[in-house]
C-alpha cells in the first residue's frame, strides 16, 4: 500500500510531481494516521508523526516518490455578511465565542459550516446569511498545536479573566 509520510505546503511543490489526488471535509483535514482512498478509489496509508491540518493545495509526499494533491471537499456551508466591517467584526466574534470554526473570505464575508442555529442566532444580530456549498477552509487558531509552517507549539488556553 503506498504510504504518505509527510505534508508539503501548497507553495512547495510542483504539478507534475502529483500522482492522484485526494479530497477530504473539512473534519477529514485535521489527521495523523488514517487509511484513505484518493479520487480514483486507490487506497493509501496517510502516516504522519503528528495530527497535522491538511490544507486545500497542500501535498502528501509518498514513500515511492512523487506526491497525493490535497483538495477541500464541498460542503454544507453558511456565508455571512454584515453592514460594515464594526458589524462583520461582532459577528466573527460571537462565531468565535463559540467556537465555530470560520473562514475569513476576501470579500467582506465568514464562512461556517452550516448550523440552523447559529444562522438563526447571526440573523437574530443583523447578518445576511446564505447557504451554500461550497469549500471549507477555516483559519487555524492562534494556539493551535499545529501551525501552518508545521512547527509544533504548546498550548494552554483558558477562559479565565
Amino acid at each position: 500500500m503506498r504510504r504518505a509520510t509527510s505534508v508539503r505546503s501548497k507553495l512547495n511543490w510542483k504539478a507534475q510531481e502529483a500522482k492522484s489526488t485526494v479530497t477530504l471535509k473539512f473534519e477529514d483535514r485535521f489527521r495523523r494516521r488514517v487509511r484513505l482512498l484518493d479520487d480514483d478509489g486507490v487506497a493509501f496509508l496517510l502516516d504522519l508523526s503528528h495530527a497535522t491540518h491538511l490544507n486545500d493545495g497542500d501535498a502528501l509526499s509518498l514513500d515511492e516518490g512523487g506526491i497525493i494533491l490535497i483538495y477541500a471537499a464541498t460542503e454544507d456551508v453558511l456565508e455571512v455578511s454584515g453592514d460594515d466591517a464594526a458589524h462583520l467584526a461582532r459577528l466573527a466574534w460571537h462565531i468565535g465565542n463559540r467556537h465555530t470554526p470560520m473562514e475569513v473570505l476576501g470579500n467582506d464575508r465568514l464562512r461556517i459550516q452550516y448550523d440552523h442555529v447559529l444562522q438563526h442566532m447571526l440573523e437574530g444580530l443583523g447578518a445576511v446569511t446564505t447557504r451554500s456549498n461550497a469549500a471549507f477552509s477555516p483559519e487555524h487558531g492562534a494556539y493551535d498545536n499545529q501551525n501552518q509552517t508545521g512547527a509544533d507549539h504548546g498550548h494552554v488556553h483558558s477562559h479565565h479573566g
